[in-house]
């Protein structure tokens, strides 16, 4: 109601923002570059714009062909510095999405470093590696990607927000000419050209830029804890009854994909990268029992799924019952021939040595 008040606030925040991205972008400052293939996936918003998913699209791609790793500060781990993802780790050393990827992907190198610099330099020197996908780094800039992809939600136009606290910007709108290639996430499966025309027209990106259009595609419903699939079909025409737990920054798509498979659907919504307590569990717990009576099961996130397989508080009984549902990135418009061409063309017209040099960050 008093979210106005917000506004000022903003304003503070957008002064030491705005100054260090002028020193960047007139090389005041400079930024690291390394000859090495290095590709950035991340966003100028806060909230959830995709950025594991489409990681995960770049390694099945790449995958193929090259030695790949990833390189996360690995959000709310609880150790320090460089570490590389071996067996054993867990949410506590690396993080919850690089787990989530390390566990997909246990033939890729997955590595954390809040110093982006500090662990380029380390996969590159010690890992056989071919190329690094920097996640989450289009802020850093004191290390220079090759090729940067900038996730914009499709929900959250950039020209009609504000810097935080008022609205989700974590920098002004228009650095995202510092992008390379503009990804519009969780689009409506059915998006029409005309809006596809209108949301380009408004974004106003630049000749050198290249726009893809991506949407969400949801899977079955796979047990935590237990060698069990439920199809969707299965929940659907079983009409389930469903306790849909999240601790994502946006989860109203998925909120939304469930309901139009059940009808009854319960959902407690928690923080982005909650841990979840023993009191949480309670109440976790205290809802499902209040489901209607038939196939009952509670739903997460893959990444929500990371932490709570972890989680020493919940007991067998429950961990019958838990369920996740991946998630996938499914281009429109027929574009993801054309994007994969250019993610591979990067690649492979970048393969020289692994040395290191400084160069000024030029936009």
């Amino acid at each position: 109601m008093f979210r106005w008040l917000l506004m000022p606030l903003s304003w503070l925040y957008a002064i030491p923002i705005s100054i260090r991205n002028f020193c960047y972008d007139n090389n005041i400052f400079s930024s690291q570059e390394f000859d090495f293939p290095i590709i950035t996936v991340g966003n100028i918003t806060v909230g959830g714009t995709g950025k594991t998913p489409h990681i995960e699209y770049l390694v099945n791609l790449l995958s193929q062909n090259y030695k790949i790793a990833v390189l996360s500060r690995g959000y709310k781990r609880k150790t320090k510095g460089y570490l590389l993802a071996k067996q054993g780790f867990g949410v506590r050393e690396i993080g919850d999405e690089p787990l989530q990827i390390f566990q997909k992907f246990p033939e890729i190198k997955v590595a954390v470093d809040g110093n982006r610099i500090r662990g380029a330099s380390n996969l590159i020197k010690n890992e056989n590696i071919e190329v690094i996908l920097l996640d989450d780094g289009f802020q850093h800039r004191k290390i220079k990607a090759g090729l940067s992809i900038l996730l914009i939600d499709f929900s959250h136009p950039l020209e009609q927000d504000s810097f935080l606290p008022y609205g989700k910007l974590r920098e002004s709108a228009s650095q995202k000419c510092r992008a390379n290639v503009i990804i519009v996430t969780k689009c409506p499966a059915d998006l029409k050209p005309i809006d596809k025309r209108i949301f380009t027209q408004n974004l106003n990106i630049f000749p050198y830029q290249t726009l893809f259009f991506s949407t969400i595609k949801y899977g079955h419903f796979v047990s935590i804890f237990q060698n069990k699939i439920y199809s969707q079909k299965n929940v659907s025409e079983n009409k389930f009854s469903i306790l849909l737990v999240t601790g994502i920054a946006n989860s109203l798509p998925l909120k939304n994909f469930i309901e139009s498979l059940c009808k009854n659907v319960l959902h407690l919504s928690f923080s982005d990268h909650h841990n979840f307590s023993e009191s949480d569990i309670f109440k976790i717990k205290s809802s499902f029992s209040m489901l209607s009576e038939g196939q009952k099961i509670i739903v997460t996130t893959e990444k929500d799924a990371m932490r709570l397989r972890e989680n020493p508080f919940i007991d067998e009984a429950m961990k019958e019952k838990l369920f996740y549902i991946p998630i996938f990135v499914n281009f429109l418009f027929n574009d993801k021939e054309e994007f994969n061409q250019k993610i591979i063309s990067y690649v492979g017209q970048n393969q020289r040595n692994s040395s290191i040099h400084f160069k000024n960050d030029r936009v």
